[in-house]
């Protein structure tokens, strides 16, 4: 976490879904947290909803080489009619996931050839200032730091439950709660 007096304590992080949440926009999610600051609000997005596509089938009158290969993901419930793209890597030394936001396609595929993994999202997952903190206060999410899994795991919709399960006995508990409790 970052320890400046003006970092957002937020940013860099995940959001997990606890298992309650009933929205179906965000039931078990794990969103990465981009943006953040008490002011403006939080922007992140959703990392284990793939859509099953790839920007090539979004953008096929495009040339785009390896970036027609990207897998895209349903990035949150604002903007869904926009298709976005952003580059992850893991740094090791600091043991922190890196985020590029809003990435022109040029930069996309610039980000590609570097070897970062790059994601096209559709929509994005936003709050206004002072309402993800509210959410916060009433146990809606889990914060927890970026795990390397979220770049590493085969099966992303398993991503949710992967992540708990590396935080602990409680976690662990969670990440296997049934989705339908009262049918047990």
């Amino acid at each position: 976490m970052p320890t400046t007096p003006d970092a957002s304590p937020l940013a860099g992080n995940l959001l997990l879904a606890v298992p309650s949440m009933r929205d179906p926009n965000f039931k078990r999610t794990v969103i990465f947290v981009a943006a953040h600051n008490a002011e403006d609000g939080a922007f992140g997005y959703v990392l284990n909803r793939p859509l099953e596509q790839r920007v090539a089938d979004l953008l096929p009158d495009q040339n785009l080489g390896a970036l027609g290969q990207v897998p895209v993901y349903i990035g949150g419930p604002v903007a869904t009619d926009k298709l976005a793209f952003a580059s992850l890597h893991w740094n090791r030394k600091r043991s922190t996931l890196r985020c590029q936001t809003h990435l022109s396609v040029a930069d996309a595929m610039h980000e590609l050839s570097m070897g970062h993994e790059v994601r096209g999202f559709v929509g994005y997952s936003g709050w206004t200032g002072g309402q993800i903190e509210g959410e916060i206060q009433r146990k809606s999410w889990i914060i927890a730091p970026a795990h390397k899994v979220v770049l590493t795991l085969e099966q992303p919709t398993t991503l949710w439950s992967a992540v708990l399960d590396e935080m602990g006995p409680v976690f662990r508990l969670m990440a296997n709660t049934p989705e339908r409790v009262e049918l047990n």
